[in-house]
């Protein structure tokens, strides 16, 4: 078929190329360029070191932005300045000002565009924040209500509130509240702020320069698009260099100053190949001079101010040095070979500092060498400890290596000398805002299933007046012309449709759901019999309960150097209490690459080896065996655990050594490969299997892990589970947790999909080469994979480039990999061989030569391997030019396009679903069912005919009717945006409690301001929902002067209770009916939620199940 369009070919910038212009929005992190005309170039803005360059083609992240504003204005306020050669001398625009909210500020009413402060004004370098919801040359008003400004930051990652209450810090993914601020400055994210003036200059380069008309034209609108710094040399006077800002009598300190020279020829250099190579593109004179981004080295090196030249000292006897020298291997805290050297230190008249990683860890190191014999110090807590004098003393301090200094006689030693595993100390991660569903939210044009009517296609939401009542409405096209307004709170009713095909709209009210779902039904039940043998068999088979944990599992995760997310926290959590029921595990870990799966998998196996137990992993490459050893090995350090690792690296001799190891009982943990499935292969006491990237194994590797299954805990660690595990996951059959938190500072990832482009590519391995990254090229075919890797030579040549496939030798594969770690190479040209689990962070750019011949979870598994550290990653997933995309490559690459949000391997793992269709996954024999439901109302009968075999009560779905006849909506200046109007709308229907109700008040609160009267008219609605869930009820509907509600049944002592309440109310026995006279003046449902309350006590936690219907049974 032929290629479809998306969006416009980008037009290239004088020192870059710019992607396209996003008018009225600021650049989103991770926006998906999906084209089939010129890619973008990406620019690879920051160094290794995390120091950002002036943008050439994609502007650096919205906080870069704001660091520089930050050092910019700290900078003219002090009178030191360092720079190094990581840290490029390029032009800036003049210095602007910096926001300022303060609690003295008052704000106006709405509508007004000034904001005035009581007494004093703001310093001469702020600016009052405008407060009419309008875009500002400095920074993005996301919201405004009464009393409150949102404020997208440069300077963090994070959001800020005004309100009555002071100024606010929330996160922008959980809009919970953590603290109250007196004052916020706020940094503009951009260096390039289009102020009237360079939007005026930008409109005279419109004829003066109509080569660049195009750029010109936007900028001069405004407009905000990707790589726009790049025309900062057109656009002012005199661009500044940071020199330029700093106070007069200034000291500047060069960190390495050749180095800094040469980078910054480098940057020349590259910026006029760029500028020559492009002005034949734009029909513009090629030997013409373009205004320069980057300056000469010279007019900063050969400033006159005073300046202070950090260089690499040689050594020399008129070179007075304090010389110091690291430790090996030390061995444990109660070793004789550590505490005889400590001894000996001390002898030797050293004062010997012991620097533990936390408290914990400080306080079991002093007691460690307490019962070796020797007595050291504890530093309290809280206090500056003394470091003078002599004698040993244990201190908390984060250092990586300790060292010794003879001549100052004082010797410092790290737990992580102590105990091997070098430490890492992070900030907590930033928590992800939970989603109420797993599956995506609804857009205009989806096919969705509602559980009654059938499936339609959403069209949108529309607001409608009834019966003098304003309500949002969902609209769902049936088949003809029939439609069905759908009322906001009953969202839940709908689904998003996953089956592989276009499906068959239903007919509104004709019956063929009904029977589609009756014949479904019927079919689910042979699935459902196999699920629950399964299940039975699990649950009666003889399995190991394991103990509670030991001392030393709390130490050992306590040594994690990480803080936990709350996910990850409850998916280690369940791990662990699966494992101490006295039947065997079978859980499944889902969550996105980098997201802490090994964690789990090394404290699930760490208690399983307390138990005497041993652990194999299992997984899918012999890099990634080789990789998992090391880190179970770094997290056991210190332990009486033996980890070996079992792979085609391993020599035969090597080999048959651990598999004897295995059988004897000698080796507690072992990690390997499709090898530890080979026959005579046993184990003598293996308790805990870990599979890791279970979609890589084929029928006969499953077939082979029965045998290990049996009576054995099982832990699946995935990033896009296959649909059959998703299926026995989603039903209940295998125990699901998600990873949904991303790591801290982790950025999506920036991804063009698009027509192969050698120069684009080429582009980007030398950009990831000026800021000393390197680079993954996948060539996913052997025969052909060396010449790719010469082509490459010969096109960069400065580049060292390595090659790295599978049917390479154990020795040849092992010692590249090894070499390119260490960062001897700089590109390597390979197979798919690095899609699992390769973690290397320096690698942050991935071009894919023919992705249109990839499965989805491999594109995903792909790019998941750079971007692991904070710097921005690129992906470059190509296809052939004079190649047409079939339907499914075509859907596959739009897909991956669009899902580059943190965490998206679940999503993708859905939509792979749709894509392929259900029969190829789940069995021809069910495809046509799950067509006529949909995938997500398939796993629900499923679920249902699960329950009913197990004997467990099942609830049929059913609408709660409610008919209050009062205003209840989001109205559009409250809520702006429809799909975040529509995400309220679906948690309110989704409520089951009162406290949730509430939650969610507080959250608008904080989110959008004080409520509007349909708002909060419609959180009433949804707590009488909440009432009606409680008791039971599917039916409520209010009159002008009563209301009537069903199903109920109430106890004596209820009835007599409804008398003394209301001596008008009438309680229908035989139709279950109870009708409620309402007081004048009173606000039904207000009314009705305090009388439902005292009419029926609720107990906590206490819900009656709607098939019976009878409140207090």
């Amino acid at each position: 078929m032929p290629h479809r369009h998306h969006g416009h070919p980008t037009r290239r910038g004088p020192h870059g190329i710019g992607s396209g212009e996003r008018r009225g929005s600021v650049p989103r992190v991770g926006d998906v360029a999906l084209r089939t005309g010129e890619p973008f170039g990406g620019n690879h803005g920051t160094s290794s070191r995390g120091v950002v360059a002036i943008a050439r083609g994609i502007s650096h992240a919205a906080h870069r932005g704001g660091q520089h504003a930050r050092t910019s204005a700290t900078t003219r306020a002090r009178h030191t300045h360092h720079r190094s050669g990581d840290h490029p001398q390029g032009r800036h625009p003049r210095p602007g000002r910096v926001d300022e909210i303060a609690r003295s500020w008052r704000l106006p009413a709405r509508g007004t565009g000034r904001a005035s402060r009581r007494s004093g004004s703001p310093r001469s370098d702020h600016r009052r924040v405008p407060v009419d919801g309008r875009r500002t040359d400095s920074h993005r008003l996301v919201g405004r209500r009464s009393g409150s400004i949102d404020h997208l930051l440069g300077a963090r990652p994070t959001q800020r509130s005004r309100s009555r209450r002071g100024v606010g810090l929330s996160g922008p993914r959980t809009r919970a509240r953590r603290l109250d601020l007196d004052e916020a400055i706020i940094f503009p994210a951009r260096e390039l702020i289009l102020g009237s003036n360079v939007r005026d200059r930008a409109t005279s380069l419109i004829a003066s320069e109509p080569w660049g008309r195009e750029q010109w034209e936007r900028l001069a609108e405004g407009a905000l698009f990707d790589g726009m710094e790049s025309w900062l040399p057109w656009l002012t006077e005199s661009p500044l260099l940071v020199t330029d800002v700093l106070p007069r009598g200034s000291k500047m300190i060069l960190l390495e100053p050749r180095r800094m020279r040469d980078r910054a020829v480098d940057l020349l250099a590259e910026e006029a190949d760029l500028a020559k190579t492009l002005a034949s593109t734009w029909a513009s004179d090629a030997d013409r001079e373009f205004p320069r981004l980057y300056q000469e080295p010279d007019r900063l090196l050969g400033e006159t101010r005073g300046s202070w030249n950090l260089i690499p000292v040689a050594d020399g006897p008129d070179v007075p040095l304090l010389e110091a020298s690291g430790w090996g291997a030390m061995g444990g805290a109660g070793g004789d070979g550590l505490t005889a050297r400590i001894k000996q230190l001390l002898a030797d008249g050293f004062r010997v500092v012991v620097a533990a990683d936390s408290e914990v860890s400080s306080t079991r190191l002093a007691d460690s060498f307490a019962n070796a014999g020797l007595q050291l110090d504890l530093a309290r807590p809280g206090t500056k400890p003394d470091l003078s004098g002599r004698g040993g003393i244990v201190v908390v301090a984060q250092l990586h290596r300790g060292f010794s200094v003879p001549s100052a006689r004082i010797a410092v030693i790290t737990e992580s000398d102590i105990t091997g595993r070098r430490t890492s100390h992070r900030r907590p991660r930033a928590k992800r805002r939970e989603s109420n569903t797993i599956f995506e939210d609804l857009k205009p044009g989806n096919y969705v299933v509602h559980y009654i009517h059938g499936v339609a296609k959403y069209e949108g939401m529309t607001k409608m007046t009834v019966a003098g009542v304003e309500r949002d409405y969902l609209v769902l096209a049936y088949k003809g012309t029939d439609k069905l307004y759908l009322p906001s709170d009953q969202i839940d009713a709908v689904r998003h449709y996953v089956g592989g095909e276009t499906p068959t709209l239903n007919r509104l009210g004709g019956g063929d759901f009904a029977k589609a779902k009756a014949k479904v039904r019927s079919a689910v039940r042979a699935i459902a019999q196999e699920l629950v043998v399964l299940y039975q068999k699990r649950v009666n088979a003889r399995g190991h309960a394991f103990g509670s944990d030991t001392p030393w599992q709390f130490e050992m995760e306590q040594a994690f150097p990480y803080v936990e997310t709350p996910d990850q926290k409850k998916a280690i959590e369940d791990t662990k209490a699966d494992m101490e029921r006295p039947f065997p595990m079978d859980r499944l870990v889902c969550g996105d690459v980098g997201f802490g799966k090994t964690e789990v998998a090394v404290r699930a196996a760490f208690k399983a080896i307390q138990d005497g137990k041993q652990v194999a992993v299992l997984v899918p490459t012999t890099l990634l065996a080789s990789q998992h050893g090391n880190t179970f090995s770094d997290r056991f350090a210190g332990y009486p655990i033996r980890v070996e690792v079992l792979s085609r690296f391993l020599t035969n001799a090597e080999a048959n050594k651990v598999v004897a190891g295995l059988a004897s009982g000698e080796i507690d943990c072992v990690v390997g490969t499709h090898r530890l499935l080979s026959k005579g292969i046993t184990f003598k006491n293996l308790g805990l299997l870990i599979v890791d990237e279970e979609q890589r194994f084929g029928v006969q590797h499953k077939e082979s892990m029965k045998h290990l299954k049996n009576d054995v805990d099982v832990l699946t660690l995935t990033a896009t589970p296959i649909p059959r595990t998703l299926e026995m996951s989603l039903v209940g059959i295998r125990d699901l947790s998600l990873l949904q938190t991303p790591p801290a500072d982790r950025q999506p990832i920036l991804t063009f999909v698009g027509h192969y482009d050698e120069r684009v590519a080429v582009e980007a391995i030398r950009r990831e080469l000026l800021r000393e990254g390197q680079v993954f090229w996948v060539h996913n075919r052997v025969q052909s994979i060396e010449e790719c890797a010469m082509r490459l030579r010969e096109l960069v040549p400065e580049a060292r480039i390595a090659i790295a496939h599978g049917q390479m030798d154990e020795g040849s594969l092992e010692q590249v990999v090894l070499d390119f770690w260490e960062g001897n190479f700089d590109v390597l040209v390979c197979t798919t061989i690095i899609e699992s689990g390769i973690d290397m962070p320096t690698v942050n750019t991935l071009v894919v030569e023919r992705a249109d011949l990839l499965g989805l979870g491999q594109m995903h598994q792909l790019r998941g391997r750079v971007g692991r550290s904070g710097q921005r990653a690129y992906a470059y997933l190509f296809h052939p030019r004079d190649k047409s995309l079939s339907e499914e490559a075509y859907e596959r690459l739009r897909t991956i396009g669009e899902s580059t949000e943190l965490g998206s391997g679940f999503k993708i793992a859905m939509r792979d679903l749709e894509i392929r269709g259900a029969g190829n996954l789940l069995g021809e024999a069910q495809s046509g069912h799950i067509a006529a439901v949909g995938y997500d109302l398939y796993c629900q009968m499923v679920t249902e005919a699960v329950g009913e075999m197990k004997g467990e009560p099942v609830r049929e779905p059913s609408e709660i009717r409610l008919d209050v006849p009062t205003t209840a909506n989001l109205p559009k200046d409250y809520i702006t945006k429809e799909e975040s109007r529509l995400e309220a709308y679906r948690r309110l229907a989704q409520v089951t409690t009162p406290q949730e109700v509430g939650d969610i008040r507080d959250e608008w609160l904080d989110r959008y301001g004080p409520l509007p009267a349909p708002a909060e008219a419609l959180l009433m609605v949804a707590m009488l929902r909440a009432e009606c869930h409680r008791l039971g009820l599917n039916e409520l509907s209010i009159s002008t002067s009563q209301a009537r509600i069903g199903p109920l049944d109430l106890k004596t002592s209820e009835s007599i209770r409804l008398k003394r309440l209301n001596r008008d109310a009438i309680h229908k026995e035989a139709a279950r009916q109870l009708v409620i006279p309402i007081p004048r003046g009173a606000e039904p449902a207000e009314f009705l939620v305090g009388f439902l309350r005292e009419l029926v006590i609720p107990d906590d936690g206490w819900v009656v199940d709607p098939n019976t219907a009878v409140a207090g049974k």
